[in-house]
């Protein structure tokens, strides 16, 4: 792996060179990591695995053609070749109106931040084998669990370096370290399976793995003997474990593209209230020690922490510089990409701000209901918001979290569940995307 000097001369060298070669205008983006995980079964070591690569790539634009080309070969030959190539390429592609590089008066200018992303460390085998156990030890010692899937840790590090013929040139690298533990409770066709995970960017941040162990143990418990509930409109309350997943369901409706090819259920909600007026989500790339953090985009713009959602209302698309020409409007800094292919649009950090009350008041008056923290499947219809997905759970009674649900499927429509969740007072920022305790009401349960 590069330096992030090298790194980021490396892509800036690339760009030059396509120019030379008869490109108009030219980015060049590098990406290398390496990452060592280790998994153990049943106290014994099962898997070490060791993954080390870097790839660059280059996007050219002759004109308004446009092609794009990536090489593992570093060396000087195999980048003039790669120049070359894609040159040759960009001549027989069609015109796109729309493709270009980011303006050059919106890229970044100055020495990126680092937020503070990359402790630096180096993990040996050993360790994460220590760590690995010491999970899955936890979680087996936890009584009513009577078999595993394994424990597993693992830490890594990338690097990335974009250029641009515009005059930007930027690198920045990333550390990350995970633990998780897979157990099963029960006997014969009555066993059931949970997990637990935790992933940092700095090692000293990361949970105990007994404490992840515990907590795959006590979830696999709680699971035994599952119940079916009857069919019928409920309440229902998301686990923050799965609640993000809201917000990414309205990610994906509001990116550029989507947008632009009238292919999202919030075509028409721009600058509108979508959620109710106590919501507020918030996309902030500037996180320290965030696992998304990053200083620019992929296409040379500085990032910046945004209210997507303010109040209830949209304030904004999430744009790359060619859906925002095909909407006219200014790209947001949202570009992301890897090696091959165009620039589409994306989020970084993600959360949604905690409400005020308790997730036992969030459930204080609910009679019948049903508490999730398990989803299967991807059953979202991005062009009506139209949702349905299998779940798994606890009944509340009472205002109470009872026994186990499995099997059933819970279904509703994205703009109502949007404008009728309530969040609670719970939020934690464990992963990239991050909300509270969620109340929705009016979903329909499918059971017996």
């Amino acid at each position: 792996m590069l330096t992030i000097d090298q790194a980021r001369d490396r892509a800036a060298d690339l760009v030059a060179r396509a120019l030379k070669a008869g490109a108009d205008a030219a980015d060049a983006i590098y990406v290398a990591d390496a990452a060592t995980g280790v998994q153990v079964r049943l106290g014994a070591l099962e898997d070490v695995q060791r993954s080390e690569g870097e790839e660059i790539g280059l996007r050219v634009f002759v004109g308004k053609q446009s092609a794009s080309a990536s090489s593992s070969d570093l060396s000087v030959q195999a980048m003039e070749k790669l120049a070359e190539r894609a040159v040759a390429m960009a001549g027989q592609a069609p015109e796109d109106e729309f493709a270009g590089l980011a303006p050059q008066d919106r890229l970044m200018t100055g020495t990126p931040a680092s937020f503070d992303i990359d402790d630096g460390g180096d993990v040996s085998p050993q360790d994460l084998r220590a760590r690995a156990l010491q999970a899955e030890d936890a979680a087996r010692a936890v009584s009513g669990v009577t078999n595993s899937e394994g424990g597993s840790a693992s830490a890594g590090r990338a690097l990335i370096a974009l250029a641009t013929s515009g005059g930007f040139a930027g690198s920045y690298s990333g550390s990350s370290h995970g633990v998780s533990a897979s157990v099963l409770a029960g006997e014969g066709s009555d066993m059931q399976r949970d997990y637990a995970w935790h992933s940092t960017r700095h090692l000293g941040d990361l949970d105990d793995a007994s404490k992840i162990g515990r907590e795959a143990g006590e979830r696999a418990i709680a699971r035994m003997n599952p119940v079916r509930l009857k069919s019928g409109p409920m309440p229902v309350i998301f686990d923050p474990r799965v609640s993000g997943g809201i917000i990414g369901h309205l990610i994906g409706a509001i990116t550029g593209g989507a947008i632009a090819r009238k292919t999202s259920f919030l075509l028409d909600a721009l600058d509108t209230e979508v959620f109710g007026a106590g919501i507020t989500i918030i996309d902030d790339p500037h996180r320290v020690r965030g696992l998304r953090s990053k200083p620019f985009d992929g296409e040379g713009l500085p990032t910046q922490r945004r209210a997507i959602i303010e109040k209830g209302r949209l304030t904004t698309w999430l744009l790359d510089s060619a859906s925002a020409r095909q909407l006219g409007l200014a790209p947001t800094g949202h570009a992301s990409r890897g090696v091959s292919g165009p620039p589409g649009a994306g989020a970084t950090n993600l959360h949604m701000e905690a409400g005020d009350v308790s997730p036992a008041e969030l459930m204080a008056d609910i009679k019948e209901g049903f508490y999730v923290t398990d989803l299967i499947g991807h059953g979202v219809n991005g062009l009506t918001g139209d949702y349905s997905r299998g779940a798994s759970g606890f009944v509340i009674r009472n205002g109470q979290i009872e026994g186990a649900v499995a099997e059933v499927t819970i279904a509703g429509n994205l703009k109502d569940m949007f404008r009728t969740l309530i969040p609670a007072n719970d939020l934690d920022f464990r992963h990239g995307t991050n909300a509270p305790t969620l109340r929705l009401e009016g979903m329909t349960l499918a059971g017996d």
